[in-house]
C-alpha cells in the first residue's frame, strides 16, 4: 500500500460545479507521445524528429492513476476514458485497466485510440476489462488520409485495428474530424463502407491546442455533414445527461453522432474532467491552465487532502468556453494542447 492510501478513497457527496453541472465523466492521459501527426492535433511542423517529449519519471505511475482515480470516482465519476496522446503506446496499459476495473462505482471504462496497435493489444485490453474504443479515422481515401494524418499511413492499417477490437468483443465507435475543403468530400464513402460495422461520430474542427491552423471557415455545420451522409436522418433521443454527441439515425437504424462544440456548443451539460499524464487537472477541453494534483501526491498527502483539492476546483468551476468562443479565442492566451488531455 502507498504512503497515505486507504483501502478505500473518503466518501464525499457527488460534486456539482458553481453553474450546476455534476461531475461524471473521467478522462486520464496515459502519454503525451502518439504515432501519428495528425494536422489537427500534432502538426508534424510542431511536433517533429527532435520535440522533447516527458521521460517516463514525469509521468503518472499506474498505482498513481489509480488511487487519483478512486478519489474522483468518490467525487462522483462514473465512466473512464484512457487518452493520450496515443495510450496504446503506455507499456502496460492492460495492467492500468485491470487496477480500474476494481473501484466500486466505475460503470464503464474506454479509451480512444488511433487504432494502430489494436492488431496486437485488443484481446489483452478486453481481457483486463476494457468495454469500448473509439478509434480515429478520418477518411478512407489514401490520400487524404496520409495527408491528415501526417505521415501517409494508409486507412487500412486503422481498419485492420477496428476488426481485431470487433473480434475480442469490444465495442467499437469511430471519430472522425471533419473539415471543409479537406474530408469532407469523402465522408460519404467512410459512412456507407462502416454504419453497419460501428457508429460513427462526425467531429467538428475546433480550435484545440495553439499549432492546428483552426479557421471557422473549415467548420462544416451539422446540417451539411448530414447532406454528404446522404439519406434521410431522424433525431435519436440521448442516452444520459451530458452526452457529447446528437445522435440521429438513418431510415435503417444506423447511428450518426454529430459533436458541434462550435455551431451548437453543449457547454450546458459538461460532465467532464481532464487529467493529464502528468498530474494536471484541467476542468475545460480549451482550458489555459489546470491544477496540479501530481506535487501534492507526490508529496505525501493524504487522500483526504486529495480529495478536498478536488472537490474544492470542481465547485468553483465555471468553463463554458465554447459558449463564449467568439470573444474569446485569441484572449485568453495559450490552451493546453490536446495531445496532453486527449480532446
Amino acid at each position: 500500500m502507498l504512503l497515505g492510501v486507504s483501502p478505500l478513497p473518503p466518501q464525499v457527496r457527488p460534486l456539482t460545479d458553481s453553474l450546476g453541472r455534476p461531475l461524471r465523466d473521467l478522462r486520464i492521459s496515459v502519454t503525451d507521445r502518439c504515432n501519428l501527426r495528425c494536422t489537427y492535433c500534432m502538426p508534424g511542423e510542431v511536433f517533429g524528429p527532435d520535440f522533447a517529449f516527458l521521460p517516463k519519471s514525469e509521468l503518472l505511475s499506474f498505482e498513481e492513476l489509480e488511487r487519483l482515480s478512486r478519489l474522483f470516482v468518490a467525487g462522483g465519476v462514473q465512466k473512464l476514458r484512457l487518452t493520450g496522446g496515443e495510450p496504446l503506446l503506455r507499456r502496460g496499459l492492460p495492467d492500468l485497466i485491470a487496477r480500474l476495473t476494481t473501484i466500486p462505482g466505475v460503470q464503464d471504462i474506454a479509451m480512444t485510440t488511433n487504432g494502430l496497435l489494436l492488431p496486437r493489444l485488443a484481446q489483452d485490453l478486453k481481457k483486463a476489462g476494457l468495454k469500448r474504443v473509439t478509434v480515429s479515422l478520418d477518411s478512407l481515401d489514401p490520400e487524404i488520409f496520409g495527408r491528415m494524418n501526417g505521415l501517409g499511413i494508409h486507412p487500412d492499417k486503422v481498419l485492420d485495428g477496428i476488426e481485431a477490437a470487433l473480434t475480442a468483443g469490444l465495442g467499437v465507435k469511430i471519430n472522425t474530424v471533419v473539415q471543409r475543403g479537406v474530408n469532407d468530400a469523402s465522408l460519404g464513402e467512410l459512412w456507407a463502407a462502416l454504419k453497419d460495422r460501428a457508429v460513427l461520430r462526425f467531429i467538428e474542427f475546433m480550435d484545440v491546442g495553439n499549432h492546428n491552423g483552426w479557421n471557422l471557415d473549415a467548420v462544416l455545420p451539422p446540417g451539411e455533414v448530414l447532406a454528404r451522409l446522404g439519406g434521410d436522418f431522424t433525431p435519436a433521443q440521448a442516452h444520459y445527461q451530458g452526452e457529447v454527441a446528437t445522435r440521429y439515425t438513418d431510415a435503417h437504424g444506423h447511428e450518426a453522432g454529430l459533436i458541434t462544440s462550435v455551431t451548437a456548443p453543449f457547454c450546458g451539460d459538461c460532465t467532464r474532467a481532464r487529467l493529464s499524464a502528468v498530474g494536471v487537472l484541467y476542468t475545460c477541453l480549451f482550458a489555459t491552465g489546470g491544477l496540479d494534483l501530481r506535487g501534492p501526491l507526490r508529496g505525501g498527502q493524504s487522500d483526504t487532502q486529495l480529495a478536498e483539492l478536488l472537490a474544492r476546483t470542481w465547485t468553483q468551476r465555471r468553463d463554458r468556453y465554447s459558449e463564449e468562443r467568439g470573444s474569446r479565442t485569441r484572449s485568453d492566451g495559450p490552451k493546453v494542447e490536446m495531445s496532453h488531455i486527449g480532446g
